[in-house]
């Protein structure tokens, strides 16, 4: 299969996730509908990938997503009462998820990995590269990182994956990449992935985190995939096959990115993120950053 130079117009966002960790909030309320401070995760992540330049987003959902797809839809009860108040501050942010992108919805039946759930979204995306962005990463929208990879994906062609250089001692929680440089100093051709090694077998400190742009080679490649880690079909499993055969959907190259990432992944990182991004907002950063200088030297 040649690889495609098509422009990227799609992005799919896997939200069929249980999101165990975050138990109980997440009984009954998805975890992508968790905030952080007042706007819920998936909507940052929709954010960013229209600011990128992909107006056509697809969600890959499970049982009990309902309330994504209500987010994203209008609610003109709610924006009556706003209008009949005046509150146009409000109604504009009432409005605001429900006119960023062209949105649709496909459910994953079994929870069999993410290397499934981005195969759900072959009949949507078809025969273009397309882009994944998982909702456990918030990306800074001051450092473009889907972007640059857009624009790497554009000059060599096949699959971009996301790389940032972590502490040894974590590389075990993440896919970890096998690299060498290519002419830019961000860009490193991938050869070969591994998914959550150990630290003694880690190939090196190169971690994927949660955005992809892909060649839709990789869907055949999902197709023929053996479930691997945790009994799941491993995306990284997929792009490894692709790295080793560049004839199959084209090269694999990473973007190391260096700018700001917010990880909503697990509890601590949560409560951290939301602090960052409180303290760096103009309505509340101001009198959270005094409270929060407060508090940490009366209390810890």
């Amino acid at each position: 299969m040649t690889t495609s130079r098509t422009r990227i117009t799609k992005a799919v966002i896997p939200a069929a996730g249980l999101g165990t960790r975050f138990l109980p909030a997440t009984k009954a309320t998805p975890k992508e509908m968790l905030p952080v401070v007042d706007k819920p995760a998936i909507q940052y992540v929709v954010e960013e990938a229209v600011t990128a330049g992909l107006p056509d987003v697809l969600m890959v959902t499970g049982r009990n997503k309902r309330p994504l797809e209500d987010h994203f839809d209008r609610n003109y009860e709610l924006e009556e009462v706003l209008r009949r108040k005046g509150d146009e501050a409000k109604l504009t942010k009432v409005q605001e998820p429900t006119d960023l992108a062209t949105i649709h919805y496909v459910r994953q039946g079994d929870p069999k990995g993410l290397g499934h759930a981005v195969l759900c979204a072959a009949p949507h995306v078809g025969d273009q590269p397309f882009a994944v962005l998982l909702g456990d990463d918030l990306i800074d929208p001051r450092d473009p990182l889907l972007s640059r990879m857009i624009e790497v994906q554009a000059t060599y062609g096949g699959s971009v994956v996301a790389l940032l250089e972590v502490d040894p001692e974590q590389i075990h929680l993440y896919g970890c990449a096998v690299a060498k440089p290519t002419g830019d100093d961000d860009v490193v051709r991938v050869s070969d992935l591994v998914e959550k090694p150990s630290r003694e077998d880690a190939p090196s400190n190169l971690a994927i985190i949660g955005r992809y742009v892909l060649d839709p080679a990789v869907f055949e490649v999902l197709r023929k995939t053996e479930p691997g880690r945790g009994g799941e079909i491993q995306l990284t499993d997929a792009l490894q096959t692709l790295a080793a055969d560049p004839s199959i959907g084209g090269p694999v190259h990473g973007v190391v990115f260096k700018g700001r990432r917010y990880d909503t992944g697990d509890r601590g990182d949560y409560l951290r993120a939301i602090v960052r991004l409180a303290c760096e907002r103009e309505d509340l950063g101001p009198d959270f950053r005094q409270w929060l200088r407060g508090f940490a030297t009366k209390e810890l």
